[in-house]
């Protein structure tokens, strides 16, 4: 496995992590389908054999359940895994998910001290701020959460969808070492709108969530009936009516061009992120599809490929929302 630094604070990463969201519901509901937590776990040790061990959680998924699941597959192996995770969403103390952000002091402390406990570690080596608390300074957030590097209970601090403004304040206070946003080929608003070009000046890493389009670069998803019935990427705009049907067209131009490679399109996916500078976290739960994203680390883009691709979906490319509208006001 290739590794790279995360950042100028010292993280070393694989080129590659794995997103754990999907292994378990989400208040009571299946994200991208059924999970079996057998198979996810074998699907993180499988990683691990790979040399893939960076895994990203969050205590939303779940709520908790995520950083519980978490915690049995890496028992007795802690030192061999790089755990990311992020607080921010408020979980009240009878677990259930109040849909309000809270980056306060207070709730801070609160929330390492329980992702701690779930995850059955005593500390966290990257720690993100999951959205913007938009009534609290984030000067306010990352003071407290430097504290807990301080404490020893955080080795590295990280936010998640949020604008240049707010990191450069926020990497005025602590030094930040990544950034977490949606990228892929169907997802490129932190290049429109300079994110990227802040992070790299100040030396902060790009880790790049869903950079399959929520699955949807897989090339296994051909109408918005293949999303099963509970699956929450039937309300996202940019896989509904007319959109998913343009979508599907640029798609087949990306399928293309993996074909003359002869390798999947969800590889070409991922080797391009990666190409773009930054570490995909692409979520699966199966041992099968593992196997195949840490594979595509190993695939070069030519200066060409990479420009045919980017000719497909130009920047500035309606691809349609990647959240409902309430999701997206908590997108920075």
């Amino acid at each position: 496995m290739k590794h790279v630094k995360l950042g100028s604070q010292g993280l070393i990463v694989p080129a590659i992590g794995l997103g754990c969201m999907g292994m378990t519901p989400i208040a009571g509901g299946d994200i991208y389908g059924k999970a079996d937590e057998k198979e996810s776990i074998a699907t993180i040790h499988r990683s691990l054999e790979l040399g893939g061990n960076f895994l990203d959680t969050a205590d939303l998924y779940g709520p908790l359940l995520n950083e519980r699941l978490l915690a049995k597959a890496i028992k007795g192996n802690r030192d061999k895994y790089i755990i990311a995770t992020k607080f921010g969403f408020e979980i009240d103390d009878n677990e259930q998910m109040t849909w309000r952000i809270n980056g306060k002091k207070a709730y801070v402390k609160k929330a390492i001290e329980r992702s701690l406990q779930n995850l059955g570690i005593d500390y966290i080596d990257l720690y993100y701020l999951h959205r913007l608390d938009k009534d609290t300074p984030i000067e306010e957030t990352v003071e407290a959460m430097a504290e807990l590097v301080k404490e020893g209970k955080v080795k590295y601090l990280g936010l998640s969808e949020v604008g240049s403004e707010t990191i450069r304040k926020a990497h005025a206070v602590h030094p930040i070492t990544a950034l977490q946003t949606e990228y892929s080929l169907f997802e490129r608003t932190v290049e429109e709108a300079g994110i990227l070009a802040t992070i790299q000046g100040l030396g902060i890493g790009f880790i790049a969530y869903s950079p399959l389009g929520r699955g949807f670069l897989s090339g296994q998803i051909k109408s918005p009936d293949d999303f099963p019935e509970d699956d929450f990427r039937r309300h996202i705009p940019k896989y509904q009516g007319e959109q998913f049907q343009k979508n599907i067209r640029l798609l087949e131009e990306i399928e293309a061009i993996a074909a003359e490679k002869g390798i999947t399109t969800a590889q070409l996916a991922i080797a391009w992120t990666i190409a773009k500078g930054a570490v995909p976290i692409p979520g699966t739960k199966k041992v099968k599809y593992i196997e195949q994203n840490i594979a595509a680390t190993d695939i070069a883009l030519s200066s060409e490929e990479l420009q045919r691709l980017e000719a497909i979906i130009p920047l500035g490319t309606q691809t349609g929302d990647r959240y409902d509208s309430v999701s997206m006001t908590m997108v920075e």
